[in-house]
């Protein structure tokens, strides 16, 4: 018999991961993903999930862009087709190829083989930056004082009228780049994309195999693949090598290579065998193909379009921006169009010298300006960013700015159990031989002393070793076991320290891993939940140790090791080793003692590994096969059957000891909080009490989830009542956040008042596995998504974004974490996904967030997401009173009780883009107000950013006090210099008369409105003052939210009210100003009676607070903002 060559098939042990990485090290990482490749593995990962539910269940895709592509990919049948079937439908042969003629036709038919560029969207880019939100109407305001100017301004044009042009159009472009700062290019994707792709290509044309251009193949061509090619298109196999091999980590992000096969190995087109993806590339043998797909038809093609064809949806604040904008745009072209049509039906006849052409523009465009909060886009901007650099502080990466506040609305966190939860520091804590279970302790004392047992505890240590794809770190070996660096994942790291502790002074790791040699390996993957390993022994004493008492092995044998889930092994074992060393038949009985010990470890929150092996004799191996090839592979999956159960393993990993806190903030935030794992559903139960994320001991299953129940009939979730704060008996400490500390984790939250009743506190709970899910209907899953406590174990990745889904279904929105590669299409569907640092380059990519160290860091991200939104709030509560309110009535007054305009709209611009946007800014600096972890998430369809409470609040309260306090310093000014209210009311075009008015000449008149329009400016500017020192709480006095020491210490405020201070008087007294803008300086008692004012405003609105507090179910607290 022809044997394998030995040397070319062993396979040493080797490092599969590295050590951890410092944040630092991870921070590098992050910068050098290729965003590009990780994109494509997300797309490939999502469009196989979706087809296989497709296919399986005829789910249609959620999303409307990728239906198409889906459909596609769905009914593709060409993977499945005979060579006769293949060769007919694209008119080929295999032997012959095409012709030229036919070569050319089809060039003419199908197009060529390039994935078509991307359309050119700068004009789209430039229109979006331009003319996005706000600066639509501030275009049109500019274009229309610039027209007011001239011509219409002709033959006196007024100077202000064109500064306010100059100025509207530097506020459009600031906005312009602050849009512009945060757009990301998708162009760089395509040319990646096609940089992957090849540029010659062998091929069959007119009998002869020529070289031609990969961008001239056509349908029907017969292409040759060898190893090192790239695929030039897609290609359905039609002869292979027997050890031809594909790396697809293009597109799957895996490194393990795929065999290549003839026939069809899944219904998913996707996942098959016998079809070559364009851009993958052949690592070992030969193939012919057939051209099924060329350019954009091809699936990286297709992949490729898809990423410019589904731009991330809005996050709930872009919603949000976007409804205030739409509101504020029909406010102002409301109340404009109403003082256009007002001036042009009755001003314009009875008063025609009142208001010129040019003049009612002004007024008009007065209206858009005063509505507007100009300097808001820049607020948000630069709050996000200050978000985001706090919350790094707290080793939480922001990778998208406006997902920070959509993490504050999260009301459904899914985790991952293993390093997120537990510490990823797992150990083997006990070991079974047959149904004899011994701790570890008790078995590293057998192993060293004269027992029957220590035979077959050897061969459980020899399966740890040997089918273990960790491995130890050569220069920690001096260390202690437990000290030493392992490269691996942390479940065979655990094993191997426990093999390498039995017995070191007898055998280690290293010795049993040199008499041996690794003949093949299949690693563990979520599908198959096992790792198979062959070796052979190179000595007679390993196959003596590798021997039982009734199965010896010979020198020249195999041996098959198996390790993995019991629940999925034991099918595949016929014979158990008993303690004594013989091997008897594994019986039902023997079967159910052996799940019964494991159900009892897996109560225990330990994970259970079942060790089996099978010995292959000398006779049995394959003939003229190497290693690694497609027929050694079936073969050895085929041998994977008759196993030996050799004995069971339990590992621990312990929770993390902040885990059990996390949980128990995020229930009281308000956030239902389940976990996703991979694990027995025992294990996962367990665990999950142990943290809080079962709070009962017998949680529903699928069998109380009803398939036939009325949807009607389904009890929606109600959120538990959260526990109102008490503002009034907060102090400082208590009612206040500093990040230098971190108080949120410190508080203890109060236990829940479960009732004693066992039925009602099961039924919050639920414990289902993935094989559950796959059987669940439209009703089970409403049923499900009513649950508070969920535990999802045995799910694959598959299945985490079926929950996703489920969730997203019924309003909610839902954070997902996780790490692999394989989480990723979970990660990009999810809300807020959120990658763990140690994780894959493709889950990082996907993720929204990337949370650096430990996952409590997950508090202070939820708590800096709320406080975006009530940050924002406090900002829009802030502007709109004098940017918007007090701003508007100056040109109502003037229009509709002929007054003159008692603030110029120079003035306006002034407040809302310069003395008003550092105020704001240091509003953004606010700490939390107590509570911020107290209360439900936000419920992006009722809780809006503006409402109309907030809008009563800023126009109503504080907007009416700016407005009346400023119009009456106006009138008072005036009558102080003879003109009192009666002679300026309803004065129209007198008060203007090129002649003068009340005894006042035309330029005397002129000189006192203006310093009457300063003095209206100065007033709004210092009751700004009060506003802001209110604004910065929604509920806290000044005296529990000290903003000068203590934990709410904000000296920002300070600065920012010196700052638009200096601006202030800088419009006022410097004569460019006065002469261009017609500012003017003020008498000094108009300094001080604003300051009045503006203590006013802050003890009206202490007022308002203190009732809310104390009165919070009354009219005052019904309405607080």
């Amino acid at each position: 018999m022809g044997k394998i060559d030995r040397a070319a098939v062993k396979i040493k042990f080797k490092d599969e991961k590295k050590p951890a990485e410092t944040v630092s090290e991870l921070r590098t990482r992050l910068r050098r993903t290729d965003s590009t490749i990780s994109q494509a593995i997300i797309a490939y990962r999502t469009l196989s999930i979706t087809v296989s539910e497709s296919q399986a269940k005829g789910i249609k895709p959620i999303k409307k862009v990728a239906k198409d592509l889906v459909e596609d990919l769905t009914d593709a049948h060409y993977h499945k087709l005979s060579l006769l079937e293949l060769t007919q439908q694209y008119r080929t042969n295999i032997d012959q190829g095409l012709d030229t003629d036919q070569a050319i036709a089809r060039v003419s038919e199908y197009g060529k083989n390039t994935i078509s560029p991307p359309p050119s969207n700068w004009t789209r880019k430039i229109i979006g930056y331009f003319f996005g939100g706000f600066c639509s109407l501030l275009w049109i305001a500019s274009i229309i004082c610039y027209i007011s100017w001239k011509p219409l301004g002709n033959p006196n044009p007024a100077p202000i009228n064109l500064a306010l042009a100059v100025i509207l159009m530097l506020v459009v472009f600031v906005q312009a780049f602050f849009n512009a700062w945060q757009d990301w290019s998708t162009s760089r994707v395509m040319n990646s994309i096609n940089n992957m792709l090849p540029t010659q290509t062998l091929v069959m044309r007119d009998t002869q195999t020529v070289t031609i251009d990969a961008a001239h193949l056509v349908p029907g061509d017969i292409v040759h693949i060898k190893m090192g090619n790239k695929v030039p298109a897609d290609l359905r196999l039609v002869q292979v090598s027997d050890d031809l091999k594909f790396d697809r980590s293009v597109l799957t992000g895996e490194s393990d290579a795929i065999p290549g096969t003839v026939d069809f190995t899944d219904e998913n087109v996707l996942e098959t065998h016998n079809v070559a993806m364009m851009g993958t590339h052949c690592l070992n043998g030969s193939a012919v193909g057939v051209v099924v797909s060329i350019g954009d038809k091809t699936l990286m093609g297709k992949i490729a379009r898809l990423s410019l064809a589904d731009p991330n949806t809005r996050t709930t604040l872009q919603v949000e921006i976007l409804r205030f904008v739409i509101i504020i745009a029909i406010l102002s072209i409301s109340v404009g169009s109403i003082c256009l049509i007002t001036w042009a039906a009755w001003l314009r006849r009875e008063y025609p010298d009142f208001l010129s052409v040019s003049a009612a523009l002004i007024a008009v465009i007065s209206v858009i300006v005063a509505f507007v909060p100009e300097g808001m886009p820049i607020a948000v901007t630069l709050c996000l960013t200050l978000i985001a650099n706090r919350m790094k502080k707290n080793n939480v990466l922001c990778k998208v700015l406006t997902t920070v506040e959509t993490l504050g609305s999260v009301n459904v966190l899914c985790s991952d159990k293993t390093g997120t939860l537990t510490e990823n520091k797992m150990f083997v804590s006990d070991a079974s031989i047959a149904a004899e279970a011994y701790t570890s302790a008790v078995c590293r004392s057998m192993a060293t002393t004269q027992n029957d047992l220590v035979p077959q505890l050897h061969l459980l240590q020899l399966v740890a070793a040997l089918c273990n794809g960790a491995s130890f770190d050569t220069s920690t070996s001096h260390l202690d076991i437990t000290q030493r660096t392992v490269f691996g994942d942390a479940t065979d790291s655990a094993i191997l320290r426990f093999a390498e502790a039995l017995n070191p002074s007898k055998s280690t790791v290293a010795s049993m891993r040199s008499d041996s040699e690794k003949i093949f390996e299949i690693p563990f993957n979520s599908k198959n939940k096992w790792m198979m390993t062959i070796v052979k022994p190179l000595n007679k004493s390993m196959a003596g140790s590798l021997s039982s008492a009734s199965t010896p092995v010979q020198f020249k044998d195999w041996v098959l090791f198996c390790k993995g889930a019991p629940d999925v092994i034991m099918n595949r074992c016929t014979k158990l080793l008993l303690p004594d060393g013989r091997e008897e038949e594994l019986s039902l009985k023997r079967q159910e003692i052996l799940l019964n010990l494991q159900t009892k470890w897996a109560s225990e929150g330990k994970r259970v590994l079942l060790l089996a092996r099978r010995v292959i004799n000398f006779d049995e191996t394959p003939e003229n096969t190497m290693a690694g090839t497609s027929s050694f592979s079936t073969w050895a999956t085929q041998m994977n059957q008759d196993l030996t159960v050799i004995g069971m393993l339990a590992i621990v990993d312990p929770p993390r000891p902040e885990s059990a806190e996390t949980v128990s903030v995020c229930r009281g935030a308000g956030i239902r909080f389940y976990m996703v794992t991979g694990d027995f559903p025992i294990t996962a139960a367990a665990i999950a009490r142990e943290i809080g994320i079962f709070t009962t001991t017998r949680p529903h299953t699928i069998l109380n989830l009803n398939r036939d129940k009325n949807l009607t009939d389904i009890l929606p979730y109600q959120p538990k009542k959260l526990t109102t704060i008490n503002y009034k008996k907060l102090d400082d400490e208590e009612a206040s956040y500093t990040p230098d500390s971190e108080s949120t984790l410190d508080k203890k939250e109060e236990k829940d008042n479960n009732t004693s009743s066992d039925d009602h506190q099961s039924s919050k709970s639920l414990l289902l596995s993935g094989s559950d899910l796959i059987t669940l209907n439209d009703v089970q899953w409403e049923q499900v998504c009513q649950y508070e406590e969920i535990v999802f174990a045995r799910t694959s990745p598959d299945q985490k974004l079926r929950i996703i889904k489920e969730f997203q279904k019924r309003d909610n929105i839902v954070a997902m974490t996780g790490d692999g590669v394989n989480d990723a299409p979970s990660l990009k569907a999810a809300n807020v996904g959120i990658a763990m640092g140690g994780g894959s380059d493709v889950a990082i990519e996907a993720a929204d967030m990337i949370l650096l160290d430990k996952f409590s860091s997950i508090i202070a991200a939820i708590e800096n997401g709320r406080l975006v939104f009530d940050n924002l709030k406090k900002v829009i509560v802030y502007l709109l009173p004098a940017g918007s309110w007090s701003e508007l009535w100056p040109v109502l007054v003037n229009i509709f009780l002929g007054c003159p305009q008692t603030l110029s709209s120079f003035q306006m611009i002034v407040i809302c883009v310069l003395t008003d946007l550092t105020p704001s800014m240091a509003i953004m600096m606010e700490k939390p107000e107590a509570g911020l972890l107290n209360r439900p998430p936000r419920k992006p369809k009722t809780d809006r950013l503006v409402n109309a409470k907030l809008l009563m609040h800023a126009y109503g309260f504080i907007g009416l006090m700016e407005m009346l306090s400023s119009q009456f310093l106006f009138f008072l000014y005036m009558s102080y210099h003879g003109l009192p209210p009666s002679k300026i009311f309803f004065s129209f075009s007198d008060y203007n008369s090129v002649n003068g008015y009340m005894g006042f000449t035309a330029a005397e008149i002129t000189a006192m409105t203006n310093t009457a329009q300063s003095i209206y400016f100065v007033n709004l500017v210092i009751c700004q003052w009060g506003n802001v020192l209110s604004s910065r709480t929604r509920r806290l006095s000044i005296t529990q939210a000290n903003p000068l020491w203590g934990p709410n210490q904000n000296l920002y405020l300070f600065g920012s009210m010196l700052i638009s201070l200096a601006i202030t008087l800088i419009i006022l007294y410097v004569p460019v100003f006065n002469d261009v803008l017609s500012t003017s300086p003020i008498p000094v008692q108009f300094w001080f009676i604003p300051f009045g004012w503006a203590a006013f405003i802050m003890v009206m609105d202490e007022t308002r607070k203190f009732v809310a507090r104390k009165y919070p179910d009354s009219f005052i607290g019904r309405v607080a903002w």
